[in-house]
C-alpha cells in the first residue's frame, strides 16, 4: 500500500509564511512527478506547482514568484514553501505523486492539509 502524509498546513496571516511536507511511503518502485494541488471552498480542485523527478518545476500562474516546490528523492519527500500568502490561498491543499509499483503505475494523493489565510 501506498500513501502521502501531508503536514505544515495551518493558519497564517496576509503576507505570511507557511511550508509544506509530503512523504510517500510504501512498496514504491520509483516517483516520478510530484506535485500540489488545492481546493477552496466551492471551487475545483487545481494544480498549484508540479516538480518532476529530474527537477523540472511548473506553477500556476497565481503563485509564481511567491511559491517554491522542491523534492527529495532520497526521502520520496516533496515540500511547498509558500511566501507572501493572500486570503485567496486558502485552501485544502493536497499532495500527488506518479509512482511504480509492483501493479504498475499509480497516481496517489494525500489526505490534505488545510491552509487559511486570514487576519
Amino acid at each position: 500500500q501506498v500513501q502521502l502524509v501531508e503536514s505544515g498546513g495551518g493558519l497564517v496571516q496576509p503576507g505570511g509564511s507557511l511550508r509544506l511536507s509530503c512523504a510517500a511511503s510504501g512498496s514504491i518502485f520509483s516517483i516520478n512527478a510530484m506535485g500540489w494541488y488545492r481546493q477552496a471552498p466551492e471551487k475545483e480542485r487545481e494544480l498549484v506547482a508540479q516538480i518532476s523527478s529530474s527537477g523540472t518545476t511548473n506553477y500556476a500562474d497565481s503563485v509564481k514568484g511567491r511559491f517554491l516546490i522542491s523534492r527529495d528523492n532520497f526521502k520520496g519527500m516533496v515540500y511547498l514553501q509558500m511566501d507572501s500568502l493572500k486570503p485567496e490561498d486558502t485552501a485544502v491543499y493536497y499532495c500527488s505523486a506518479q509512482v511504480q509499483t509492483s501493479f504498475g503505475f499509480l497516481t496517489v494523493w494525500g489526505q490534505g492539509t488545510l491552509v487559511t489565510v486570514s487576519s
